[in-house]
């Protein structure tokens, strides 16, 4: 059976890879005889590909548009990964494919998986990635997004990075007992490669983000709640105006002729940028002085808009001025001007005129 299943994956791998087979040939590169190939070949229309014979001396075989990938199957660990995958890792620039990819996923799916995957609500903030990232157990993301998503109360135990569980989900009042924390959760988000809980602190009474691999839920329903407004314009706001450090004097936005996933790749963890247009997008960046943050903005070798504040526009102004004055030519590389007759001559005063003409020396 093992080598069957082996045979129909390199038949379907060689039907991928060219338009039309001949039959013999593609018994001699399976090394079977003709009439395998063909109980092969109905195999694979068995599970759905859409293989049609060729007219031919020999006859042969084609694989129609319609199959690039064969069936797969994962278990609800797997299903919620590539959920998240698609979620969250896709690159500038492939949102919308990998859009398309979560939707033929979820459509197979058991109502179970559907309805674990619909609660995920997850927000992707760029911000510079660590090399080393503690693991985010699936089940535990799965009820941190749900908790967020029907607005429910969430309850936890959470590590405060020491690397020990301060007490473990279930386990006694015991030595070193810190209560759970009582949280309406808000939004996930992942920044710099890890998981974020954005959540109002219901014992703090204020906004707080709670790392997910440190976060061990207690079990139960939370009470339902109405979702407070975030103390910024979006969640992507919220989370680089928290992790952003230091804190930078200035900060200002432009609009640069470029794509939005060129920009990302390069305007660091501090920056947020915005696709406003097909090759156009806005970006927003924080610097010591107006002066820098104008210069910043230039490396990027594109034609900009200043959206403001009018502080850049005017540093803009500056440095555009003083670009200019650098690219003149200095004095002595500048070629000589060739005038033209009579040009740059002075007109005789009227008091000297008489005295000014050829063959006069000017004496009394």
């Amino acid at each position: 059976m093992l080598e069957t299943s082996g045979r129909l994956l390199r038949l379907l791998s060689l039907l991928q890879a060219r338009r039309d087979w001949p039959g013999p040939a593609l018994a001699e590169r399976l090394d079977v005889s003709p009439r395998t190939v063909r109980r092969d070949v109905d195999r694979l229309r068995e599970l759905g590909y859409p293989v049609r014979a060729t007219k031919g001396p020999d006859g042969g075989y084609r694989l129609d548009a319609g199959a690039d990938v064969p069936p797969l199957l994962f278990d609800d660990e797997q299903a919620v990964a590539v959920a998240i995958a698609l979620r969250t890792g896709s690159l500038p620039g492939v949102e919308d494919a990998a859009a398309r990819a979560l939707a033929t996923i979820r459509q197979v799916m058991p109502a179970r998986l559907r309805t674990r995957i619909d609660a995920l609500e997850v927000t992707a903030v760029p911000g510079r990635r660590e090399r080393s990232l503690p693991a985010v157990r699936p089940d535990v993301l799965v009820a941190v997004g749900t908790a967020a998503s029907e607005r429910r109360v969430l309850r936890f135990d959470y590590d405060g990075g020491t690397g020990e569980v301060l007490r473990a989900p279930g386990s006694g009042d015991g030595e070193g007992f810190r209560a759970p924390r009582r949280v309406e959760p808000h939004h996930v988000v992942t920044w710099g490669g890890r998981w974020y809980l954005v959540a109002w602190d219901l014992d703090r009474d204020d906004w707080r983000t709670f790392r997910i691999d440190r976060m061990a839920p207690r079990e139960g329903v939370g009470a339902r709640f109405e979702r407070r407004a975030l103390p910024a314009p979006d969640v992507a706001t919220f989370i680089a105006e928290r992790f952003t450090q230091p804190v930078l004097p200035v900060r200002g936005t432009v609009e640069l002729e470029l794509d939005a996933a060129v920009v990302a790749a390069w305007a660091g963890s501090g920056a947020l940028v915005e696709a406003v247009g097909e090759g156009r997008c806005r970006l927003t960046a924080g610097s010591w002085s107006w002066g820098g943050l104008a210069g910043w903005f230039g490396i990027f070798d594109a034609p900009f808009t200043v959206v403001g504040p009018d502080d850049l526009r005017a540093a803009v102004a500056r440095l555009a001025a003083r670009a200019t004055a650098a690219a003149a030519p200095a004095a002595a590389d500048r070629p000589p001007q060739r005038r033209a007759p009579g040009e740059g001559m002075r007109a005789p005063r009227r008091d000297a005129a008489k005295g000014s003409g050829p063959g006069h020396d000017g004496a009394s």
